[in-house]
């Protein structure tokens, strides 16, 4: 027996109350799709008129709506479950979302009820806009940190305007201290590279009165404005409506202009205005700490620049006394690196093995040129003043902080791996690393060059020294290392 919906009511007495406090639209339909009876609001999509009795929900609802409901009364039907789904309708270009069970009445009825949750699918969408947002800005933060390259970073970035404001162009400028001008550094979306040669004046088109003024400008309408654009004769062909233009300000300073083109009307809301804000910041805090550290770059070039300066200055004072310590220098300091680089140090102790070597005898300014320059073998009170050249370099360097790190190679590389060594008689791994690594090159120079008071030795005569010496003046972990690479002809 077909059961109405005014029976249905006036067996549930809480039905209609149900239905007030609850659903939206309740209906009544046959096997076939077709309305029976309804119940709706008297205002809004839902409020269908008593025309729709007996037509089939096809003349009803739109097609994508039908067939949820076609398969969800099959549903129905195959289990005698209730089925639940969601569908939309638009009225006044407006959509509405209801949320819709469907429920079995007899064999051949099914009671269709709909609840109106526009409202919680706008919150719902409106917060997962929200943590996309907040996911883009965090995104952008850790870019920022890891000190990714500008360019990479403004291109990124140019991506998440694009995608989160839906913006159909966007273009980046920035302002040159230099010429004061702004400048085109990166773009999306546009059909050319129309405006990758800009180059503005403050004040000058939409971008220059932006940076300029220090304010967001909007142009709902650009073809009231296209003298605004002839700084490119192909802009008419991007056949953009809309524009707007956002300073990026840090710490006071307009650093550049962020500008969004879109191909139709675009009348946001406050959401994304104050989404745009926040990216616009984004970007200034990004191109501030990217210029900070390229600064921060150049100075420590420079820096390092005179570092290396004065340290050769040091140097060039021994020089001056003798010039075969000028060429010996250059050769152990080569040869030192070499070593170093097979050996695996890093290039952040490198330059303190460089920087070592370069000062290794620096000491022996102040050793009397008598000693120095004597073309004999020294005797013993002659030996105990040049020994104090290690000593005298820690007194000279030790104030210069920078070259701390340093100090191992001139204050130990006379040291020995047995003990036997000076000036403070360390033995085995008590010597620094970098120390008995130079050790090899100094060595391996002084006997392969002539001196005064004896002829320079054959290089397979040093090498079987070098050999015979692991374990007594050598590490003997380092000897077939410097070995191999003398054989293999990397050290002359």
């Amino acid at each position: 027996m077909a059961i109405s919906l005014t029976d249905l009511m006036s067996m549930h007495e809480g039905l209609e109350l149900s239905f007030q406090a609850f659903a939206d639209l309740m209906m009544v339909l046959d096997a076939h799709g077709r309305v029976l009876e309804f119940r709706g609001r008297e205002s809004g999509p839902y409020a269908f008129s008593n025309a729709i009795l007996g037509k089939n929900i096809a003349d009803v609802f739109p097609p994508l709506e039908v067939k949820k409901i076609e398969r969800a009364l099959a549903h129905v039907e195959k289990t005698g479950n209730v089925a639940t789904f969601e569908y939309s309708l638009s009225q006044a270009g407006v959509e509405f979302w209801f949320d819709a069970r469907l429920a079995p009445l007899s064999k051949t009825q099914f009671l269709l009820t709909a609840r109106d949750i526009t409202i919680c699918r706008e919150t719902e969408s409106r917060l997962n806009r929200k943590m996309q947002q907040l996911s883009a800005l965090r995104s952008l933060d850790l870019a920022i940190v890891s000190g990714l390259d500008l360019h990479l970073l403004l291109s990124m970035f140019l991506d998440q305007v694009s995608m989160l404001l839906h913006a159909d162009a966007t273009a980046l400028l920035l302002l040159n201290p230099k010429t004061n001008l702004l400048e085109f550094v990166s773009g999306k979306g546009f059909y050319s590279n129309a405006l990758q040669h800009t180059r503005l004046r403050l004040g000058e088109s939409f971008a220059g009165k932006v940076a300029l003024e220090r304010r967001l400008t909007h142009i709902p309408d650009l073809s009231q404005h296209q003298t605004e654009f002839a700084r490119s004769p192909y802009f008419a062909a991007e056949r953009f409506v809309s524009y707007y233009g956002m300073p990026l300000i840090a710490k006071g300073t307009v650093l550049g202009v962020l500008e969004i083109f879109q191909r139709s009307p675009l009348d946001p809301d406050a959401d994304w205005l104050n989404f745009l804000k926040m990216l616009a910041g984004q970007a200034a805090i990004a191109i501030d700490s990217a210029t900070m550290f390229k600064e921060l770059q150049i100075s420590n070039l420079e820096l390092n620049i005179a570092y290396d300066a004065t340290i050769e200055g040091l140097s060039r004072a021994l020089d001056l006394r003798d010039k075969e310590t000028e060429e010996h220098t250059r050769r152990v300091t080569d040869i030192a690196l070499k070593l170093a680089d097979s050996l695996g140090v890093q290039d952040s102790e490198r330059i303190h093995v460089r920087r070592g070597a370069i000062l290794h005898d620096i000491g022996k300014v102040a050793i009397p040129d008598q000693i120095l320059f004597k073309p004999g073998p020294l005797v013993e009170e002659e030996w105990t003043i040049m020994r104090r050249h290690p000593d005298i370099a820690v007194q000279l360097l030790s104030p210069v902080t920078y070259l701390a790190p340093a100090l191992d190679i001139p204050h130990w590389h006379h040291e020995r791996w047995d003990g036997t060594g000076y000036p403070d008689r360390l033995r085995g791994d008590a010597i620094p690393f970098t120390a008995r690594l130079f050790a090899f090159a100094d060595v391996y120079d002084a006997l392969t060059s002539n001196r005064p008071y004896r002829s320079a030795w054959r290089k397979q005569e040093a090498l079987e020294y070098i050999r015979e010496q692991s374990g007594k003046h050598f590490d003997p972990d380092i000897v077939p290392v410097f070995l191999e690479l003398v054989n293999a002809k990397s050290i002359d």
